[in-house]
């Protein structure tokens, strides 16, 4: 046994987040954490990794156990490099800087990494992950403890942690809400949860069979409470028609009367619905069969064609799913059918006075010096939604906030609660079409199926970007797929897609022009084959696929920049108009600059 909790309780303030909590976690075992959010998973690993102290109970860890903790976010250094990272974190194993060296440069070529020297700060989400897991398993530890690691991966990088984990020596505790993970990762299954009388409920096998077995020992809890609810009853019976002395036999009967109130007291209290959010979008009552219709459109950005003659339709009642690697045109392609770009090719025509309501994945819309209320309902303290007024703080409710933070700055509130923030200011805006650009991000699983629900109940059509394959597989009608290459395809369903991509990249590697890209790898190449290097360096490669977000960040400056010159009062301020055209010209060397740079780093890339 590698490691053993027993009883384990912990409180913040006046707030228990959990109490009565045992785990035990053997040599090689995978072990995924689940739980709503607020439950503690968090905390608890942390107490496993011992970073945090528990106000109650024990942790026993085998003798020399080594242990390594990976949190939801880690941030590393400018001015250093992805090896140098993982080397200082060998510091007090190996005391050769030389062999301290190797041994990074060994565990990163595992994981895929082809620049020893890219600064870590230019990294993606993904590849940032990627290097905080080189960063500890560079340590060769028997204990590897990951706090939401697939939040930040697309679904290329959750595929390689799956396998990673899979072929692993070493044990893993993983806390995630993705379903599909957890089915082909782990090995058991943890939820940490008041509705259980030991604060965990734990099963064998991945999250199907748990959901299974939950449900099982969720009827028999109920059913428990139902005999003991009508066993009280009996005892009310018999103690309201008295007793004439009171003996020894009353005695008892009374005592046991108390305990058993006392279980259907505890019972009712573990047994009573667990809240979820209340989401349901609210639709026009358009009856225009085809809703927005885009024929043969094409889009390049720097030379680099990202769709060529693609059709789509988006009708009532259908879902269409967009899938791609970083960098392949997913954001291009929502902008170009909601009329934010226009199309180098084709048409995109809109029903008359269509409604498009936009979740964006970056959240910029919400502004994390304002409070809950005000980013709730901006205007008063009122919310029209339905026809019905609803005071903020019920509406605050319905997404799971208490009164008491309403006047908490956003800026404080979780990643969960900033998503429902966000869910909530969508669903007072009547859609035709609902756009969500990864929604699912720091939601816990009752939020997704609550989600999956009011999407798939929603009458009009739905455009969806999400690393969320159980969410994908519900609810998408069509997948559009692009591969990074130009080429965007309709597949039935996500893993049809998948299958193309994986024959196509069995392709490129026989092909004698070269191998298939490190970021387009599914699996990490091997110790007894290192990667060979590239013709763009590790930095130039992302540099090249973050180009499309960055050009469409400088253009969308240009036109913010190109308004704020027409104010009238702009106008009539000559010093701050000079300012402003000032930094207008400044952006428009910008884009320049960045389509001349993305041209540079393709013509590299093809060896010219």
């Amino acid at each position: 046994m590698l490691l053993t909790a027993r009883d384990i309780a912990k409180s913040f303030g006046i707030k228990s987040l959990f109490t009565g909590v045992s785990l035990s976690v053997e040599a090689g075992q995978r072990i995924g954490l689940i739980g709503p959010n607020g439950a503690g998973k968090s905390t608890l690993l942390r107490i496993l990794a011992g970073l945090d102290t528990p106000d109650e109970g024990e942790i026993v860890n085998r003798r020399d156990l080594s242990t390594a903790y990976i949190p939801q976010a880690e941030r590393f250094e400018a001015g250093t490099t992805v090896q140098r990272v993982v080397a200082e974190n060998l510091t007090d194993l190996v005391h050769d800087e030389h062999d301290r060296e190797t041994q990074a440069a060994i565990t990163l070529g595992k994981l895929g990494f082809q620049d020893m020297d890219a600064d870590p700060t230019t990294l993606s989400g993904g590849w940032t992950k990627r290097l905080a897991i080189a960063r500890q398993l560079a340590r060769d530890p028997d204990l590897l403890l990951l706090d939401e690691p697939t939040n930040h991966l697309d679904l290329e990088g959750i595929q390689w942690l799956e396998d990673l984990l899979r072929s692993a020596s070493f044990a893993c505790i993983v806390i995630t809400h993705d379903r599909v993970f957890l089915d082909r990762a782990v090995e058991r299954v943890v939820e940490i949860s008041r509705v259980y009388p030991e604060g965990t409920f734990s099963v064998d096998g991945g999250y199907s069979e748990f959901v299974y077995r939950r449900e099982q020992f969720l009827a028999g809890q109920r059913s428990t409470q139902q005999a003991v609810a009508a066993k009280v009853r009996q005892d009310d019976r018999y103690l309201a028609q008295g007793a004439k002395a009171r003996t020894t036999k009353r005695k008892s009967h009374l005592d046991d009367a108390a305990a058993r109130r006392d279980q259907l007291a505890v019972l009712q209290q573990r047994n009573a619905p667990t809240k979820a959010a209340a989401v349901a979008f609210e639709a026009t009552e358009r009856q225009t069969k085809r809703l927005l219709v885009a024929h043969r459109i094409s889009k390049s950005l720097g030379g680099k064609p990202l769709f060529t003659k693609l059709d789509v339709t988006l009708s009532p009642g259908s879902c269409t799913a967009i899938a791609g690697r970083n960098g392949s045109g997913k954001t291009t392609l929502i902008k170009t059918l909601v009329g934010e770009l226009e199309p180098d090719e084709g048409t995109v025509k809109q029903a008359q006075d269509l409604r498009i309501v936009t979740f964006k994945q970056n959240r910029a819309e919400l502004d994390l010096t304002q409070t809950l209320q005000e980013a709730l309902c901006p205007v008063s303290d009122r919310i029209f939604y339905r026809g019905k007024e609803i005071h903020v703080a019920a509406w605050a409710q319905r997404f799971l906030f208490r009164k008491q933070q309403l006047n908490v700055p956003v800026g404080d509130l979780s990643g969960g609660e900033q998503a429902r923030i966000l869910i909530a200011n969508l669903m007072v805006r009547p859609a035709d079409v609902l756009v969500l650009d990864e929604p699912t991000n720091d939601l816990d699983i009752p939020s997704l199926e609550v989600l999956e629900e009011s999407l798939s109940d929603f009458p009009g059509a739905v455009v969806l970007v999400t690393h969320d394959r159980a969410m994908l597989d519900r609810l998408a009608t069509t997948v559009i797929g692009l591969d990074g290459r130009g080429e965007a395809r309709h597949y039935a369903t996500l893993e049809q897609w998948q299958r193309a991509m994986t024959k196509l990249e069995a392709e490129e590697a026989k092909a004698p022009s070269g191998e298939a890209k490190p970021d387009r790898a599914i699996s990490a190449p091997s110790a007894s084959n290192p990667p060979k290097r590239k013709k763009l360096s590790y930095k130039d490669q992302r540099e090249f696929d973050g180009m499309e977000d960055a050009i469409l960040a400088a253009e969308a400056k240009v036109s913010e920049l190109e308004a704020e010159a027409s104010r009238p009062e702009v106008l009539a301020d000559h010093e701050k108009l000079n300012a402003v055209c000032r930094q207008l010209e400044e952006t428009r060397r910008e884009v320049q600059r960045l389509y001349e740079r993305w041209a540079e780093l393709e013509a590299m890339q093809q060896g010219q």
